[in-house]
């Protein structure tokens, strides 16, 4: 329930305010882990223009999304930029993240991430500060799920830290 809470806000925060320029500086990312895979699957959901802006700061290009023409820079873009910006660790032990790709539509970006394989998580720990290196009001609502367990926790910048038991 709180999924489809955080989702629907998410939602409306983005269809409320013109594309070019919104009040709030906010994302989302879900870390999810799939106990079939053994892997945690991790979503980030961001507005467009912010991502937009926050790779275009960081790498010194423009990078647009909507634009086939931008897409496989993008893709090392935003590999490289999740790299930076995102770390997980679990049991003590950082786990290897890798980029799985991204979809898009007019307004937000999904970016899908998986680790590697791991058994029993019983503590997560995850350094999130994705738009980081563009706004010093950026907001990251954090979701871990682990056996149907979900733990949700709002970053604020500069706070990037978070862990949890389970």
């Amino acid at each position: 329930m709180k999924k489809i809470f955080f989702l629907l806000i998410f939602s409306l925060i983005c269809s409320s305010f013109n594309k070019d320029k919104h009040p709030y500086h906010v994302g989302s990312v879900e870390i999810n882990y799939n106990s079939k895979s053994k892997t945690f699957e991790v979503t980030g959901r961001f507005f467009l223009d912010d991502l937009e802006n926050g790779l275009t700061e960081k790498y010194g290009k423009p990078f647009h999304f909507n634009d086939e023409k931008y897409k496989s820079q993008l893709n090392i873009a935003l590999k490289n930029y999740c790299t930076e910006y995102f770390k997980l660790k679990t049991n003590n032990q950082f786990l290897q993240v890798n980029y799985v790709g991204y979809e898009e539509d007019s307004e937000s970006v999904n970016v899908f991430l998986e680790s590697e394989t791991v058994n029993n998580p019983k503590k997560v720990e995850a350094a999130v500060s994705f738009l980081y290196n563009l706004f010093d009001d950026q907001i990251n609502i954090v979701h871990i799920i682990v056996d149907g367990n979900r733990k949700s926790e709002k970053l604020s910048y500069p706070n990037r830290y978070l862990f949890r038991q389970f």
